[in-house]
């Protein structure tokens, strides 16, 4: 295949507004280039307090790139993803051989428009032990580590990290003010709006949670993207599997929670923690349209004059 068209860069950026992102900044945007699907972290969606040093932005860039690669798959022109987290460009997508999708990649893209955070409350039914295996083995694949956090004591104290970091967090007026503004809807809301509530773990709530920890081995900006692409096949393969799911940040968001985590799991380094069960029926929070967030480099695309 010479190169990726227009059409190809609709297809996948429908999907790829599908990805997670922090507040639901969706900081991303998608160009057509010398036939290849670029990726790039639209800094003006940077969360200031949040996310200073960028890991949230990589990380949801690296899940909406996951959704274009299956998407492309699930069409027949499957892409090989180059990581280039140093600059603007954060992926670059080029076409591989045409070849009919494998169902892996069928049943990942059918899922994309079914994900959604669910932060209601979980039934207590327990996620089966074939499940379990399935997410481990999709964070595995896109070379990452889920740890299942198993054991009524590990739960209790990840409890502990997680509500003391969101404390932290909701202690300081600035970071209030801006998850306000970008939580839910991903664009500003009026001010006084109110400050929408984050779930942690609450035994009360749910009272057999399934709680999982994503980590990668180290903590370089290209890890932040692998962590990424991870989150999106394990989220997505949930999805596939009948389950619900939210993400669970705030341990991260907070260094000193972040380190705590981290002495006490084998993952490595803890990018996302995750809610995982059967939940309520819900929907996808709104997304920025595809004409709003992909452009074309140049006049030329795939041999023909883009009009």
């Amino acid at each position: 295949m010479a190169g990726y068209t227009v059409d190809d860069l609709r297809l996948a950026v429908a999907a790829a507004v599908r990805a997670p992102s922090l507040h639901n900044s969706q900081p991303w945007r998608f160009r057509l280039a010398g036939g290849a699907i670029e990726v790039l972290a639209d800094r003006s969606r940077q969360l200031a307090i949040a996310d200073t040093a960028g890991w949230a932005v990589r990380m949801a860039c690296g899940a909406a790139t996951f959704n274009a690669r299956m998407a492309l798959a699930a069409a027949g022109v499957p892409a090989v993803a180059e990581l280039r987290p140093y600059r603007e460009t954060i992926a670059r997508l080029t076409p591989a051989a045409p070849r009919r999708p494998t169902c892996a990649e069928e049943e990942l893209a059918s899922a994309i428009a079914r994900r959604f955070s669910n932060r209601k409350p979980f039934f207590s039914d327990p996620v089966p032990s074939q499940s379990r295996v399935r997410l481990i083995e999709a964070a595995r694949t896109e070379s990452a580590r889920l740890e299942l956090i198993i054991g009524t004591a590990a739960l209790a104290a990840f409890g502990e990290i997680a509500g003391s970091a969101d404390r932290v967090l909701r202690r300081n007026p600035g970071y209030q003010a801006e998850m306000a503004t970008w939580a839910q809807v991903g664009v500003p809301i009026p001010a006084g709006a109110l400050l929408p509530q984050r779930h942690y773990i609450d035994r009360d709530w749910d009272p057999e949670p399934l709680v999982a920890i994503l980590g990668t081995p180290g903590d370089l900006p290209v890890d932040q993207v692998v962590a990424g692409q991870a989150l999106q096949r394990v989220l997505l393969t949930a999805t596939a599997e009948g389950l619900a799911s939210s993400m669970i940040s705030q341990p991260v968001e907070v260094p000193a929670a972040r380190e705590r985590l981290q002495r006490s799991l084998r993952v490595g380094v803890p990018q996302i923690a995750l809610r995982l069960g059967y939940g309520q029926p819900g929907r996808p929070a709104a997304r920025r349209p595809v004409a709003e967030v992909s452009f074309v480099d140049s006049g030329l695309v795939a041999g023909r004059k883009d009009t």
